[in-house]
């Protein structure tokens, strides 16, 4: 099956879900390899989504020594990305052992898509707007990431999700975005949470997909976004076949920042 590279644990200010119980999981499900990737949201209004990461690397890295044998244990993290912390969030990457770390937009002028405050008095066209402009700023000027996570992350909440939103009505700023993805050699993510919020697809659109590929996109990695044991690997297998039907013949991994390459069956 495919390893999961984005789940969460109690780490992580929005899961309760004990670490063991992930790794467990994904061993029922036969994968070989694990990446857990909790929540690290510099600056974040309210200051949840912060994370104790001296404590998170030793519990980790001990787990991954518990677990040798039965599935490879990466260590991983998803920050939350703005623009004002494009040098912290460099320096933050660096300093630890960290085998893959995300980078995400969570917010959008100060408030996150998930409380949906921001779409009071908007259409939802003009908030995704903003939010895949933003998106572009924010991967110019933040650097040591591996991937972007869940591109399209704010489709989910719109108040009428996907009705104002295609690939072709964004394609002039959503094509930026993957150049530069492309031209960083920055990994797209294929996250299947967007199924779990009932878009109907991943995020990101299999159109945006597609169009990646296009543009000379190889780098692909799938995450579940999991916050409890039954959404590990979720959907996974429908995310395999989106892949091959994109074009794609292999999916990425990552181990100590560097893509592992492996063929899609």
């Amino acid at each position: 099956m495919i390893s999961d590279f984005h789940l969460h644990t109690s780490f992580s200010w929005d899961s309760d879900t004990e670490p063991e119980r992930q790794i467990e999981q994904a061993i029922q499900l036969g994968m070989e390899t694990l990446c857990i990737t909790d929540h690290l949201d510099m600056d974040f209004p309210g200051g949840e989504f912060q994370l104790d990461t001296p404590a998170y690397v030793e519990r980790i890295l001990q787990l991954r020594e518990k677990y040798r044998g039965r599935i490879d244990l990466r260590l991983g993290v998803e920050l939350g990305m703005q623009r004002h912390l494009g040098e912290r969030i460099a320096a933050y990457a660096q300093a630890y052992p960290f085998d893959y770390v995300i980078g995400s937009m969570h917010l959008l002028k100060g408030q996150d898509p998930y409380d949906r405050e921001i779409f009071a008095g908007c259409r939802d066209g003009e908030v995704y707007r903003e939010y895949f402009e933003a998106t572009l700023e924010n991967l110019r000027v933040c650097r040591g990431i591996q991937s972007l996570g869940h591109l399209d992350y704010v489709v989910r909440y719109g108040k009428n999700q996907g009705k104002e939103y295609s690939y072709g009505a964004f394609a002039d700023i959503i094509d930026e975005i993957l150049k530069l993805l492309v031209e960083r050699q920055i990994a797209l993510e294929i996250n299947t949470g967007g199924l779990k919020y009932g878009l109907g697809y991943p995020n990101p659109h299999p159109d945006v997909l597609r169009r990646y590929r296009e543009l000379g996109g190889e780098l692909v990695i799938v995450g579940s976004d999991a916050h409890v044991p039954q959404y590990v690997g979720y959907r996974f297998g429908e995310a395999e076949e989106l892949l091959k039907a994109s074009g794609f013949a292999y999916r990425a991994e990552f181990c100590q920042k560097k893509p592992v390459w492996i063929k899609i069956k």
